[in-house]
């Protein structure tokens, strides 16, 4: 059964979708398992926590996308071997809130050139699906969330490393999250990623209700399973 990814930038609602889709699976009886990313709860995500903490500098740009991207793939690797991997291997649907693909949106982000970000790309790739041996997400689905409505998610919310209000290094660089939003919108249509627009641009620009938006999610993984809603 597949790996079902769901990413986008910071405030899109990546979270919520998650669960929300894990509850309607199991309320169908599909038995699924979720997983978030990076395993804050775990000791392999330390290098992760220090980053987005800023001990290794205070702005994203201070460490290089490869670096940054080893950090985030040993956290999840650890996770796979010690977590997942056995429901993986005897076929429960797995829904991962944020993947791989976190790291194709928020590192390869920081990499102008655009071959230079996809021999990135195809770096990353290889060294978590093939060096680490971490299984490939079946279908990824990108929430559509421009930075100036998910800003608006994100105001209140608690760091998600620690509790507190305090936002990481990536949170709290506007320019950053505006450019993981436009190398999303790339890599999105690079791999072919099905996008779910968050914005209804026939209501006046408004964030599309939750429901709304679950709804969708459902529908599609729901399709791509072979299943019908009923």
């Amino acid at each position: 059964m597949p790996i079902i990814a769901i990413d986008g930038v910071d405030g899109s609602g990546k979270e919520t979708q998650s669960k929300l889709l894990f509850q309607k699976l199991q309320d169908k009886g599909l038995n699924p398992l979720m997983m978030s990313f990076p395993d804050y709860k775990s000791e392999s995500s330390a290098l992760v926590r220090m980053y987005l903490n800023g001990d290794f500098g205070a702005s994203a740009s201070d460490v290089n996308a490869k670096t940054a991207s080893t950090f985030f793939a040993l956290d999840r690797f650890a996770s796979y071997r010690r977590s997942w991997k056995t429901a993986h291997d005897e076929g429960r649907i797995i829904i991962a809130d944020r993947y791989t693909t976190s790291n194709m949106i928020h590192q390869a982000s920081k990499i102008a050139d655009t071959q230079e970000k996809d021999e990135f790309l195809d770096w990353l790739c290889d060294f978590e699906y093939n060096i680490l041996g971490l299984p490939k997400p079946d279908s990824v689905i990108f929430l559509d969330m421009p930075p100036e409505y998910g800003a608006k998610h994100c105001k209140d919310r608690a760091n998600k490393a620690d509790g507190s209000d305090a936002k990481d290094i990536h949170e709290r660089d506007t320019a950053y999250i505006a450019d993981s939003y436009n190398n999303a919108k790339y890599i999105a249509a690079k791999y072919g990623w099905h996008t779910i627009n968050c914005i209804d641009t026939g209501k006046n620009d408004v964030i599309r209700t939750i429901a709304d938006i679950s709804g969708e999610v459902y529908e599609l993984v729901l399709c791509k399973l072979g299943y019908t809603n009923g």
